[in-house]
């Protein structure tokens, strides 16, 4: 149970006093999270998300509830947060700062259909279309320059062929990057997988999470997703999802020629993203709580993968 702050029913009904919620019906604490503490609340008027922060640069929260604000202005399936009757999201509860969400219908997709890599594909191109102009703004956390300065901290624990390999892409993505005209920037989800979206059938109910959003390349994060999304269990791309997902992301924003001429070193660029991080934890900073890591082969064999196969060719854009 990854609920790292317990509640009790009354601090709640206390908290909730400041909001036009109705009263708590029910407190459920949620199960799987790996950095905050989340519970479901059920009032006499509607279902919730309560999430408690329990690390990580707080300062930094405004920024989120502003982009979640922006998204769901602009008809984004995302929970936009609860504000109180005097217009503030952010809350303390139990000494930890938290914010109310709406709760969202559906479940993480486990094999992604072709129905919800389309409905996928088409929402995050709504959402990049409409986040190019989204005032905020935050550096992306893990790009290519925190790529090149913490990837030393694992060599060590890596075999004589991965040292070089994780040297070699480096080398690589700052020659490609640091000579590529600027790409398309904007705000991005930065961490859209699978178990960050909620779905009911083929319908898209929510895209959640967003506690890794930060402004950048529109394209790294169009990377991330496909890895995740399009990725078999030995790292190849399946042609159909892939296609699917990225004709109708593309039928709201296509890609311009830079994107294109870069996508495939952007695809090997985020593989070795999640690849690194997941050293990072596993090997050099461990979690505040006592939890599984995720398992750092997955990236690594999406890597070789790329490395090996090459990328897709990119569908081209659509007007329908």
């Amino acid at each position: 149970m990854a609920v790292f702050t317990p509640l009790s029913d009354a601090q709640v009904v206390e908290f909730l006093k400041r909001f036009d919620v109705g009263t708590l019906v029910s407190l459920e604490g949620v199960a799987g999270g790996t950095e905050n503490t989340t519970f479901f609340l059920t009032t006499d008027r509607r279902e919730l998300v309560l999430t408690l922060f329990e690390q990580g640069e707080h300062e930094e929260l405004p920024f989120f509830v502003d982009l979640l604000d922006y998204l769901a202005e602009h008809r984004l399936p995302v929970p936009g947060p609860v504000h109180d009757r005097e217009g503030v999201a952010l809350h303390s509860l139990a000494g930890k700062p938290s914010l109310l969400f709406p709760r969202l219908p559906g479940r993480h997709p486990m094999a992604p259909s072709l129905a919800q890599c389309r409905a996928l594909g088409d929402a995050l191109g709504r959402m990049h279309l409409v986040s190019q102009h989204f005032p905020g703004h935050r550096p992306n956390p893990r790009d290519l320059n925190w790529l090149s300065a913490m990837h030393h901290k694992v060599l060590v624990y890596l075999s004589p062929e991965d040292q070089a390999l994780m040297k070699d892409e480096v080398e690589i993505y700052q020659d490609v990057f640091g000579n590529a005209p600027d790409l398309p920037q904007g705000a991005l989800h930065g961490d859209l997988f699978r178990d960050n979206t909620l779905f009911e059938e083929g319908r898209l109910g929510g895209i959640i999470d967003f506690y890794n959003g930060c402004t950048g390349d529109l394209l790294f994060d169009l990377a991330i997703v496909i890895n995740d999304w399009a990725s078999g269990p030995d790292g190849r791309l399946d042609r159909e999802r892939h296609d699917t997902l990225l004709s109708a992301y593309q039928a709201r924003r296509p890609l311009t020629p830079d994107e294109r001429e870069v996508w495939p070193t952007m695809l090997r660029m985020t593989a070795l993203r999640y690849w690194l991080s997941r050293l990072l934890v596993v090997y050099v900073d461990p979690p505040a709580h006592d939890l599984t890591p995720h398992d750092p082969a997955r990236f690594h064999t999406i890597l070789a993968a790329r490395l090996k196969h090459g990328a897709l060719p990119l569908p081209e854009a659509s007007n329908t």
